[in-house]
């Protein structure tokens, strides 16, 4: 996990994006992409007569601000200790960073940004969400695994070896939902072999499964939750809810590693 892409534009929640991807390179020894993207779809109109024109002014100033931000950030990790670089782009956001990301080990988004779910789907890589309080402290001392067999909670897993190096408490927790997959078991050997030493915690259903996990989440205190995203199809967690969208509307919620 050493070459990390992180979304950067002028909201609040950006410098603690910036200062996660920063922390995660320092301890991996990584390379941080920062990318901001002025999406020029969001300048378009439609005219009465059914063209379209681009609202040239508002454009350029958008292009003007969020170049100076560039500037910004760029000035400010010159001074640090930390290999990057910084990087525009005008496509959409989604098309955007999945662009940028297929050949990054991380992407660092925020939660509330309405694109995670998106990205994770569509990049080839795992996808950090931070809460917008804040970002993630390092090292992780207490992590949660949502384990239920799946090819998704499968690559979840493996992307998060380093992250939980130094974790004083890992939970790989199962809650018996669908047949098949992979067992439980193996999903504690494959830790084990990269020195890390997992519980196991089988829980009885009681409510939604993302109910009964966001309890054990919380009982650990964890500072990470593990798991993969849309197990079940985009459009049945959108009509009927599901663990990845319970998630990442929860705002009590901590920091969350998905993979699809």
């Amino acid at each position: 996990m050493r070459s990390i892409l992180v979304n950067a534009d002028r909201k609040p929640a950006s410098d603690a994006r910036v200062d996660t991807a920063l922390e995660l390179a320092r301890l991996l020894g990584g390379h941080v992409t920062v990318l901001v993207d002025t999406p020029v779809s969001r300048y378009i109109a439609m005219d009465p007569m059914g063209g379209s024109y681009v609202i040239s002014e508002a454009l350029d100033k958008a292009r003007a601000d969020d170049d100076a931000a560039a500037e910004a950030i760029e000035a400010r990790l010159a001074r640090g200790d930390v290999p990057f670089e910084v990087v525009r782009s005008e496509d959409d956001p989604v098309p955007a960073l999945s662009s940028a990301a297929r050949l990054v080990d991380l992407v660092v988004l925020s939660r509330s940004s309405g694109i995670v779910g998106d990205v994770a789907l569509s990049a080839r890589a795992p996808v950090l969400a931070l809460p917008d309080e804040g970002g993630l402290s390092l090292p992780i001392r207490r992590a949660v695994i949502a384990w239920d067999g799946g090819e998704q909670s499968a690559a979840a897993l493996k992307a998060s070896i380093p992250l939980l190096a130094s974790c004083q408490l890992v939970k790989v927790v199962t809650v018996t939902e669908k047949p098949g997959g992979f067992p439980a078991t193996d999903a504690l050997r494959y830790l084990s072999r990269s020195g890390i030493h997992a519980e196991l915690e089988e829980l009885e259903r009681r409510g939604s499964t993302e109910e009964t996990l966001a309890v054990a989440v919380r009982q650990a205190h964890a500072e990470l939750l593990v798991m993969g995203a849309y197990g079940k199809s985009r459009m049945r967690e959108f009509l009927f809810g599901g663990v990845t969208a319970y998630f990442l509307s929860n705002a009590e919620a901590p920091a969350l590693l998905f993979a699809h």
